[in-house]
């Protein structure tokens, strides 16, 4: 058991790390304005880049981490036992519900971080009060991709505790049905009278 709790928190911790790292990497190599190439009034050209690639390892990672954590720890309204002592669960359901909220919110700047940086020949034409008409190219605004590494980071880390500290309370709590009812050792036996029956002489 201790061997296959360690293999989890180590797979976990390795995706975690990569899912930062190609995350953090994909911000770097992003496509920046100063890259971005207007061809003409109708096309802006952008250059290759490899944050595509990164952004999708960042989240296919994060998402992997997510999976074996609940597989292995189950459904938490599910996996719930009938306990007298109920003070181990907060734990779990604190790292459990910030896990899930920093896993999406991570999951969803670094997907989206990724579609806005791959674009090709592309022009978005706006017009100011005036009718008067510009023309511009969309490039992901710094610290996207960085944002969305820390979260999966944080919730990979808090999906490890929520691993151990909901295992520490499975482990500590007593399933429905095995509380040993009062007295049950005692045993209550009825029988007849061992005195001889009465009788009378006329």
């Amino acid at each position: 058991m201790e061997k296959k709790k360690a293999l989890v928190v180590c797979c976990v911790a390795i995706l975690g790390i990569v899912s930062a790292a190609t995350g953090f990497a994909a911000e770097f190599t992003r496509v920046k304005a100063s890259q971005v190439e207007f061809v003409s009034f109708t096309k802006c050209s952008y250059p290759r880049s490899p944050a595509l690639g990164l952004g999708l390892i960042a989240a296919a990672a994060l998402l992997i981490a997510q999976i074996i954590i609940n597989f292995e720890t189950g459904c938490y309204c599910c996996n719930r036992t009938c306990t007298t002592n109920k003070s181990n669960w907060p734990k779990p359901r604190v790292f459990y519900v910030f896990s899930w909220c920093t896993s999406v919110l991570g999951f969803i700047m670094l997907l989206a971080a990724t579609a806005l940086n791959h674009r090709q020949d592309e022009k978005i034409t706006a017009y100011n009060g005036n009718y008067y008409r510009y023309h511009y190219c969309y490039v992901v605004k710094p610290g996207v991709y960085a944002g969305g590494a820390v979260l999966a980071a944080v919730s990979v880390i808090l999906g490890i505790l929520y691993y151990l500290t909901s295992n520490e309370a499975k482990n500590t709590a007593a399933p429905c049905g095995n509380a040993s009812l009062p007295n049950q050792g005692a045993a209550i036996t009825t029988g007849q009278p061992q005195f001889p029956p009465h009788t009378s002489q006329v």
